[in-house]
């Protein structure tokens, strides 16, 4: 990472080409041309603690040093510097919050808003891709709330292959079924997900994996005319676009992105209205 940002002059990963976001402390808040504050940047002092809303990938970096590295968690302790634009977003940290268990929240805040806006009233059944990540339990509490308590007609369902994520994903009980399977095996992971839903295709899928090559999974299992949303960036929209053209699939195709508006408010006040998912990311990442 120190020679990524050296070289680069941000966290842009080499690799799944993300960069994550970061907590800090507010050294400075510089003024527009016209002498104003920006508008992402009134109510903040300086020494306040803040989070970037925005990847990474896009923000100006200076590391001095690496002091812990967290791989359970996936966090680093840092010591450097970083430059925020009047365009990205930030958010000044709750108070009533471990700074860590923030940081993995917002780190994901922009995909419960979204299943807000995608899942309608007329939909029966909700499929999310690495149901057992981050934002994917966020996605899948959505999902619930949106579809109403189940009634087996209306269902959410999740894949997620890591056996602990999957249990701890059962336990909170928000989905109808959660199924152990690679979503890198589209016809398996077809056949399971028709088998929890009655024969029947979903109406929007969020995938929320890590992973490359599961994009066919996600599209053989929804409806024509449904909805596949892709927040991972591991997606390969080549994959996405071609695949489903060539199994003759009729579905809207969604780029995921990691910004909506009051994204940061939904997804902390999830925290509070979901205590068993703010209890399991304490023990994750807090």
């Amino acid at each position: 990472m120190m020679e990524t940002v050296a070289t680069r002059g941000k966290q842009h990963n080499p690799v799944t080409g993300s960069g994550g976001m970061l907590l800090g402390r507010v050294a400075q808040i510089a003024p527009l041309a016209d002498g104003k504050v920006a508008r992402v940047h009134e109510g903040l002092s300086v020494g306040d603690r803040v989070a970037t809303l925005v990847s990474l990938s896009l923000t100006p970096l200076r590391l001095d040093g690496i002091t812990a590295v967290r791989a359970e968690s996936a966090q680093l302790d840092v010591s450097g510097q970083a430059v925020l634009f009047e365009s990205g977003s930030l958010v000044k940290l709750p108070h009533d919050m471990p700074e860590r268990l923030a940081l993995a929240v917002l780190d994901v805040a922009g995909a419960a808003p979204q299943v807000a806006r995608l899942v309608k009233p007329e939909m029966t059944s909700v499929l999310v891709l690495g149901g057992g990540g981050k934002s994917g339990i966020l996605c899948a509490a959505e999902a619930r709330r949106k579809l109403g308590p189940s009634t087996g007609a209306r269902r959410v369902i999740a894949v997620e292959s890591y056996p602990r994520y999957a249990d701890e994903l059962r336990a909170l009980g928000i989905c109808d079924a959660v199924l152990g399977i690679d979503a890198r095996d589209p016809v398996a992971m077809r056949r399971a997900v028709l088998e929890a839903n009655d024969g029947r295709e979903v109406d929007v899928t969020f995938s929320c994996v890590n992973v490359p090559d599961t994009e066919m999974a996600a599209v053989m299992a929804t409806r024509d005319r449904g909805i596949v949303y892709f927040f991972a960036m591991s997606t390969s929209f080549t994959k996405a676009a071609l695949g489903a053209e060539g199994v003759s699939k009729d579905v809207d195709l969604m780029i995921g992105n990691g910004y909506a508006e009051d994204h940061a408010a939904h997804t902390l006040a999830m925290m509070h209205e979901f205590p068993a998912i703010r209890a399991l990311f304490e023990t994750r990442y807090g």
